[in-house]
Parts: structure tokens; C-alpha cells; sequence
């Protein structure tokens, strides 16, 4: 009605507003009062639904992780060999390259959990497990099918994921001779390496 309070705009769109804002602009562009104007609130107002700007980063990285982990999902129940879900899983882990969204607030929400409280935490934990989860029962559908060399699933995603977070972190900070191509092919050639039976 007219000269009534402007209603706030739905939590799923100030969080697509930030990670909008970071694609764009960068994350040091992606301030509360930056974001405020974007979506038609005061500073005060998101501060009132956020706590502060690193529980509204977190959010944000936990609304980009529900995305990613429905595309994740769907990736990894085509009627594929187990190796191309694979390689699916791991395109979609890798960035897109220098500055990938994704991938800037993942380093900046990690960066600020070493002060972080145990809630924090443990949401932090969750994304990380879900990654990890999938990867584990690729790995053991593989084995089990004989696709893969006999190793154990969870000690070798843990492995696997700790040699994809050191790649991603070269390709997002942009890191010369790290481009997103080459490390792709680093990936699937130790991947050939590790877990292809020998024929």
C-alpha cells in the first residue's frame, strides 16, 4: 500500500544478491551497506537478520553449496561408467578459473573460521562431508564393480580431495602455469595412475 513499509526482500535473494555481487565486483566490493542498496535494505536492517558479515558469508557459501551439491547429485546418477562421474565430480570441484565466486568466498569463509565459533564450525564440517560422502561411494562403486583398483575408498577421497583443494587454490588465486585446463589434466592423469586396474 502506498507510503507502507517496503516489505524485506526474501532471504534466498539477498544471498544470490552477495554471491552476485562477489562474481561481479569481488569480494571486497561486498560490503553490508553495498549490499543493503542492492537489495533495498539498510546496512542495520541486514545486520538485524545476518548478525554479522561472517555469519551472512557463510550463509551465502551454504545457499552456493545446496546449489552446487543438486548439480553434484545429479552429475553423479547419470547412467555414466564410474570413471566419467568421476571426472564429472571433479569438474565441478575445480574452479571455473582465476576468481571463481564460488571458490573466493569458500577461502574467505575458511580464512575467518580460525576465529570462528563451534556452530560455525560445524556447518563448515557438513559442506566439507557432503563433498566427501559422495566421493567415498564413487569410489567404493567403482572398486566394488572392479572399474577401480582395490584401495580404500575413504583414505583415498581424503587424499584425492586434499590434492583438489591444493589445485583449486592455485587456479582461484591465479597462480601462473595453474591454469583450470592443465590442472584438469593433472587430476585425471594421477587418477589413471592410482585407480586404473592394470591391463
Amino acid at each position: 500500500m502506498a507510503g507502507g513499509r517496503r516489505q524485506a526482500p526474501p532471504r534466498e535473494e539477498v544471498l544470490a544478491a552477495a554471491m552476485e555481487m562477489i562474481a561481479e565486483r569481488g569480494l571486497e566490493k561486498l560490503t553490508m551497506a553495498a549490499l543493503g542498496r542492492e537489495v533495498g535494505m539498510s546496512s542495520g536492517h541486514l545486520l538485524y537478520y545476518f548478525r554479522s558479515k561472517d555469519e551472512l558469508l557463510l550463509q551465502t557459501l551454504e545457499w552456493s553449496e545446496g546449489r552446487l551439491g543438486a548439480e553434484r547429485a545429479r552429475l553423479l546418477t547419470r547412467t555414466t561408467t564410474v570413471r566419467e562421474r568421476l571426472d564429472a565430480y571433479v569438474d565441478l570441484y575445480v574452479p571455473d578459473g582465476h576468481r571463481d565466486p564460488h571458490w573466493t568466498l569458500w577461502l574467505e569463509v575458511w580464512n575467518r573460521s580460525q576465529n570462528a565459533d563451534e556452530d560455525a564450525r560445524v556447518r563448515l564440517a557438513a559442506i566439507e562431508g557432503a563433498w566427501h560422502r559422495d566421493l567415498v561411494a564413487l569410489l567404493a562403486q567403482g572398486v566394488s564393480r572392479g572399474d577401480f583398483r582395490a584401495v580404500d575408498p575413504d583414505r583415498f577421497a581424503t587424499r584425492l580431495r586434499a590434492l583438489l583443494d591444493g589445485f583449486s587454490i592455485h587456479v582461484a588465486i591465479g597462480l601462473r602455469g595453474t591454469d583450470r585446463g592443465t590442472i584438469l589434466g593433472h587430476v585425471r592423469q594421477f587418477l589413471d595412475d592410482a585407480l586404473l586396474a592394470d591391463t
